[in-house]
C-alpha cells in the first residue's frame, strides 16, 4: 500500500514572472482553488494521507494553505462562504503534512532525494503539482496505485505527445503489456525529435520504489548540470523493474500559460459552481 506523496515545490516558477516573484506557483488557481491544493486532493482520493513538500524560498503560502485560518474562518462562520472551505478542511483534518527544504535548485532528482527523510524506506508517490489531471472516474493515481499492486515496481505515467514536443519531456520506449501498459526499455531527457525513441512522455505523476534513493545518490548531472529523475528511473528499467501507463484522463500544462489558461477556461465551464 502506498501511503505517502512526494510533491516536489521548490521551483522558481519563471515562466509566470512577475506573479511568482513573491508567490508559489503552485499556489496559482485554477478558478477558485490552487494547484497543489488539486494534487493534494488526487493523492487523498488514492488513499494517501501522509504529505510531503520538498519546499523552498519564498513558498510559506504553502504550509499556510494547509493550515487553519482562525481569523478567516471566525469572520465567515455562519455564512455562505463558508461552505467554500469544506474541501480544505477535509484535507487538513485527514492528512498529516510534512516540508523540508531543497536548498539549491539541483534538478528535480535531487528535489527527490532531498525529500528521502519525510519518506523513509517504503515506495511512494510523486506528484507534480504543473501537471493538472482531471478524470471521470478514479484518479490518476488512483490508477497507477493499482498497477503498483500488481507489479510491484516503480510506475511512470505517460501520453502521447506530437514529436515536435519530445525536447520538452523525458521519452520512454518500451516492450507493450498490453493495453498502455509498457515494460520501459529506455528513457531520454528531453530528446530533440530526431533522436527521441517514441512520442510517450513522462508526465507529473510517479510511483517509486525506495531503492531509488541510493540510485539517486550515485546518479552523475545530466541535462542542464542537474540530478535528473529521468536518468534514475532509466536505471531501473534496465533490471526491468519500470512500468510505463498510459493514464485514462485528461492532462493540463500548468507550467506553461498556455496550458495554465487552457485548464482554467476548461475547469471554469465544467467544474465551478457558485455558491
Amino acid at each position: 500500500m502506498i501511503k505517502k506523496c512526494l510533491f516536489p515545490v521548490a521551483g522558481y516558477g519563471t515562466r509566470f514572472l512577475p506573479a511568482t516573484k513573491s508567490m508559489p506557483k503552485e499556489m496559482l488557481p485554477i478558478v477558485d482553488k490552487p494547484l497543489i491544493q488539486y494534487g493534494v486532493e488526487e493523492a487523498y482520493a488514492a488513499g494517501m494521507k501522509d504529505m510531503a513538500f520538498v519546499t523552498g524560498r519564498g513558498k510559506r503560502a504553502i504550509p499556510d494553505h494547509f493550515d487553519v485560518s482562525y481569523e478567516l474562518e471566525t469572520e465567515i462562520s455562519g455564512s455562505k462562504k463558508e461552505q467554500r472551505l469544506l474541501g480544505i478542511r477535509k484535507l487538513i483534518e485527514n492528512c498529516t503534512f510534512n516540508y523540508t527544504r531543497q536548498i539549491m535548485m539541483k534538478g528535480l532528482g535531487h528535489a527527490i532525494l532531498t525529500g528521502e527523510s519525510l519518506i523513509g524506506d517504503q515506495a511512494f508517490a510523486v506528484i507534480l503539482a504543473d501537471d493538472l489531471c482531471l478524470t471521470e472516474g478514479q484518479g490518476v493515481l488512483h490508477q497507477m496505485v493499482k498497477l503498483y499492486d500488481e507489479f510491484k515496481c516503480s510506475i511512470v505515467a505517460i501520453e502521447e505527445v506530437p514529436m515536435e514536443r519530445t525536447s520538452s519531456y523525458g521519452i520512454i520506449s518500451g516492450k507493450s503489456i498490453r493495453d498502455n501498459i509498457y515494460r520501459v526499455e529506455s528513457m531520454v531527457e528531453k530528446p530533440e525529435p530526431a533522436e527521441a525513441p517514441s512520442n510517450l512522455a513522462v508526465i507529473g505523476r510517479y510511483i517509486l520504489t525506495a531503492d531509488i534513493f541510493d540510485i539517486l545518490r550515485n546518479t552523475q548531472p545530466g541535462a542542464n548540470g542537474e540530478i535528473q529523475l529521468t536518468d534514475a528511473i532509466l536505471a531501473q528499467a534496465k533490471k526491468g523493474s519500470v512500468i510505463a501507463y498510459q493514464f485514462k484522463g485528461r492532462r493540463f500544462d500548468c507550467g506553461s500559460v498556455d496550458g495554465f489558461v487552457e485548464a482554467t477556461n476548461y475547469c471554469y465551464k465544467n467544474l465551478y459552481k457558485e455558491i
